[in-house]
């Protein structure tokens, strides 16, 4: 069944792309097909395939989660039957993977995920480890007083064993490999957490449950959503990102099934084959100089399954959180690591038996950001073109140029479009979001304002990239958690370039054809409002009136889960967001 998803999936898929290519070709075929016009067609093909699986992910997902009596059977059937009280008889290591992260944080969040777990009866199947890399001499003393305290306090209900390694080999990748050197053997799975994850214990238990029933699974990845945050630029993110990850994540379980994702956190491996098959590659960079994997994640997940197991996601939102960036600067640096490490996939295409649908993943993983480039140089072949002409209809048909413009924006948005429907059809969950008009409102400026990131993701990773290329370097760090202000003299320091690249593209325009600037401002717009965008969404004052009046509010928020009390967060002190009375913007359900 799985083959037969898969081709129906890639025949969508090669349609819907065919059908905006030729849309391009006639766009661009009214004066006969130039060089620049090849030009942009090569940088559309290799745009299509990410956004033509963006949009069938989103479409599959939606009517899945809509129409289908058991969703979860569909897409992961193994785990569809597992009791909720089944018998736990393994014994799972919880894995704390940190560095250079403040310890009151990590502690505060580790307890109320081990007094969860204690209180379920089931604290004696795992095993905290808290595994450092910390290479801060005095964040790592207070590390060891705050963990070597918490394994005291916790020794009767649940272990914890703290290891702080001295030179962090292989990141990430290998601070696990060191756990399974030393301990891997004792234990039968390992439920990985980063240092800005959360889960509350019976999404862990429901975990462990489903693996434990199903032997033939390597890993279980859940769906993780944004804890609450009181930074705007945090809150209107992971707003949209919530929205964008629901039917996305339901479509591309549907077809990629026993291959599915494996984003490093907030998921469960079975350890046993993961020490006998996972093991990272090293790469060789230049001058011979040893290269470790960065994105280890879903090479881990190809490798598992070339081993013969399945690695499936759980596609409900269950109680499975991490932090998001607090600003612009942060959240571009944290992409930016992304960037570099799915690049060395491309040394990677080759490996041996690995499943055909493992190989896309690994592609996919690629093509999410080789497509900027692309972006880049299709707009501004687009702007010379309009830009050294009187007459633009001797270069572009506008009758399928426009057809072709909402196309793309269709393509772009049903993401998010597909699971806002599915919200606005179930009152609870329109209640759960805060309200049909204070969803909706909330929806329409996301939308704006993902637009304007997109494009400034669009230069800032092909800048990244073309320095990857002249032998840039970049390695793991600790992130900021916390929310701060981006100071203006930084912001015009970072962002000249998206200003002055955006201000190159839109003159040509501007200065022939004024009438096309709204539709550049669509793709480019972002590009020239990058800096005030940047230092507005960090300041404190606009994150506190957002949450005052809760807007781009997430379920958390009106009615907050006992875990999440527990952590104390700010964006949930000083209001009961249950609270019946009508606020600002609500329109009830």
């Amino acid at each position: 069944m799985m083959t037969q998803r898969r081709i129906l999936f890639a025949t969508l898929v090669a349609a819907s792309a065919a059908a905006l290519f030729y849309l391009m070709y006639l766009t661009l075929s009214v004066g006969g097909v130039t060089g620049i016009d090849i030009v942009i067609l090569v940088s559309f093909v290799l745009i299509l395939p990410w956004l033509s699986i963006g949009f069938w992910n989103a479409i599959i997902g939606f009517l899945i989660s809509v129409f289908a009596r058991n969703p979860l059977a569909v897409v992961n059937p193994a785990a569809a039957g597992v009791p909720e009280d089944l018998p736990i008889n393994t014994t799972t290591a919880l894995l704390l993977c940190i560095r250079n992260e403040m310890p009151a944080r990590l502690v505060r969040n580790l307890e109320a995920m081990m007094r969860g777990l204690a209180q379920s009866g089931e604290g004696q199947k795992f095993h905290v480890y808290v595994l450092s890399d910390t290479t801060d001499q005095q964040i790592g003393e207070q590390e060891h007083v705050a963990f070597e305290q918490l394994a005291v306090t916790w020794q009767e209900q649940i272990a914890l064993t703290y290891r702080r390694r001295e030179k962090n080999t292989g990141y990430k990748a290998g601070n696990i490999k060191d756990f399974c050197d030393r301990w891997g053997a004792q234990h039968d799975f390992a439920l990985v957490l980063d240092a800005d994850s959360f889960m509350s214990a019976p999404a862990m238990l429901r975990l462990v449950r489903i693996m434990q029933a199903s032997p033939q699974m390597g890993i279980l990845q859940s769906l993780v959503v944004g804890l609450p945050s009181t930074s705007a630029f945090t809150r209107v993110f992971q707003f949209g990102m919530r929205l964008g990850m629901r039917s996305y994540t339901m479509g591309s379980a549907w077809w990629q099934g026993d291959c599915g994702p494996y984003w490093g956190h907030n998921a469960v491996i079975r350890l046993a084959p993961f020490m006998q098959s996972c093991e990272m590659p090293v790469l060789k960079g230049r001058g011979g100089q040893e290269k470790h994997i960065l994105s280890h994640d879903q090479l881990e997940a190809v490798l598992m399954r070339r081993a013969g197991y399945e690695v499936r996601v759980y596609p409900f939102e269950d109680g499975s959180w991490e932090e998001n960036p607090p600003t612009l600067n942060d959240f571009l640096g944290r992409d930016l690591r992304w960037c570099a490490g799915n690049m060395q996939y491309t040394r990677l295409l080759n490996l041996p038996d690995i499943k055909p649908t493992s190989r896309m993943q690994l592609i996919l993983a690629v093509m999410m950001f080789a497509g900027s480039p692309a972006w880049i140089v299709m707009l501004t072949a687009f702007s010379v073109l309009i830009g050294t002409t009187y007459n633009i209809n001797r270069v572009i048909d506008l009758g399928p140029g426009t057809v072709l413009f909402v196309s793309l924006l269709l393509v772009i948005f049903l993401p998010k479009l597909s699971s806002a429907a599915e919200v606005l059809l179930r009152a609870s969950t329109r209640r759960s979001f805060g309200g049909v008009l204070r969803f909706s409102s909330a929806l329409l400026v996301d939308s704006i304002f993902s637009l304007l990131l997109t494009s400034i993701m669009w230069v800032s990773q092909t800048v990244f990239l073309a320095g990857l290329l002249f032998g840039k370097n970049i390695t793991w760090s600790g992130q900021a958690r916390d929310d701060h202000v981006v100071p203006v003299l930084q912001a015009v320091r970072r962002y000249s370039l998206h200003f002055v690249v955006g201000a190159l593209l839109i003159w040509p325009l501007a200065h022939l054809h004024p009438e096309t600037i709204p539709y550049a401002l669509v793709f480019m717009g972002g590009l020239l409002v990058a800096m005030p965008l940047a230092v507005i969404t960090s300041w404190p004052s606009v994150g506190l009136f957002l949450k005052r009046i809760r807007w781009f509010g997430i379920p958390e928020e009106f009615n907050t889960p006992a875990v999440l009390k527990e952590l104390s967060l700010p964006a949930l002190s000083n209001q009961d967001l249950r609270s019946p009375d009508a606020p600002p913007l609500s329109s009830g359900g």
